[in-house]
């Protein structure tokens, strides 16, 4: 089943209703009470801290979008396979992009002909091992770069191990939908765009898997493309925001509702914390410039293992990158990507607690 931009904007759409009537119950029932006091301080002091990031990550996404073509990124690539799954699990150290927006850039570079090994490496990698993901994830554990090294290097090895191993799985089948790789031509009956990700005809072509409405813009010139940056980045912030305000809004009542000692006895168990931490990131759609604020909330009630995984597994594989993978990969591909994306995170996070390498991480 393609992915489509109207039920994907519908699900959105109820899921946000249920999320405000919801809210709006909770302050109703409970009133001006200690505890609502308490879930409103944890709230904004967690949305204030990340919006800044996220609006940087917006601006740097459409200043790429609109100045850095899709050749010159492939071009910088070289011809040897293994070389450049190590490169393209890194380019997000010069092409910072979120993964709310690396769906549709991957697939342009595919069908200009980056090879799948490299395109899942730099898909996996390039939304953590960033400048603007290592700058947040830094603040939000107060200058800790410990954390920061530990997530940046262990998702680019994360992001390098499984675009190999997707190469050898995938040795005599594509991973891609019919008509990505290498530039082959859209199946036939079908007229899209090269820039399309939503799974529409010609009619609906300046639409991408985001849902947006991206026109082209009015000229080449400096002010154009900077309109047209602009135009990007408005779309990717106010697209991804409400992921950010619900996951807060989880993050704030779970501390100010959930008893204490229930986060100290899950994190007695260390597996169990892990995997917790992990659904909850999968679950929430939070965009990578931003959890760590929300991981980091967690501090002092989960192990810093789990919040480790919380904060690499998010950017990898949550619901909304489950729906936009099916605009470049065929359903078994996207299986086996998930199966090694949850495995790999799984098995790093428990190798770190139990290796104790970020002991030293304030609590």
């Amino acid at each position: 089943m393609k992915l489509t931009g109207q039920p994907v904007r519908l699900r959105s759409f109820i899921f946000e209703s249920l999320f405000v009537v919801g809210t709006v119950a909770l302050f109703l029932g409970a009133g001006r009470t200690d505890s609502v006091r308490t879930l409103s301080l944890i709230f904004s002091s967690i949305v204030l801290e990340a919006v800044p990031f996220m609006l940087m990550g917006a601006l740097v996404g459409g200043l790429l979008e609109a100045f850095v073509s899709r050749e010159r990124i492939a071009s910088m690539l070289p011809r040897k396979r293994w070389k450049t799954v190590l490169i393209a699990a890194g380019l997000g150290m010069i092409f910072p992009v979120c993964e709310c927006a690396i769906v549709p850039v991957v697939r342009r570079l595919s069908r200009k002909g980056l090879p799948m090994a490299a395109a899942v490496a730099y898909l996996l990698g390039g939304p953590i091992a960033n400048p603007i993901v290592g700058f947040s994830t830094a603040v939000a554990y107060r200058l800790d770069f410990g954390m920061m090294a530990a997530r940046m290097v262990i998702g680019y090895a994360i992001a390098v191990g499984i675009g190999l191993i997707m190469d050898r799985v995938f040795a005599k089948k594509s991973a891609f939908l019919e008509g990505i790789e290498h530039g082959a031509a859209p199946t036939a009956g079908h007229d899209h765009d090269e820039s399309c990700t939503c799974g529409h005809h010609q009619e609906h072509a300046d639409e991408c898997s985001c849902g947006h409405h991206h026109p082209e813009p009015a000229g080449n010139g400096i002010g154009a493309k900077l309109a047209s940056a602009m135009h990007h980045a408005a779309d990717d912030f106010i697209g991804v925001g409400h992921y950010l305000v619900i996951g807060a809004f989880i993050a704030a009542v779970g501390q100010t509702y959930i008893d204490r000692n229930v986060f100290v006895q899950i994190a007695g168990i260390p597996v169990l914390s892990i995997l917790l931490m992990m659904v909850l990131a999968i679950v929430l759609n939070l965009c990578s410039e931003a959890d760590a604020f929300i991981a980091a909330s967690f501090r002092g009630t989960m192990p810093v293992s789990a919040q480790l995984a919380f904060m690499l597994i998010g950017p990898m594989f949550d619901l909304k990158l489950l729906l936009m993978y099916q605009t470049l990969f065929r359903r078994r591909a996207i299986v086996v990507l998930a199966a090694l994306i949850f495995t790999a995170v799984l098995a790093a996070a428990i190798a770190v607690h139990y290796s104790g390498l970020l002991a030293g991480v304030a609590q």
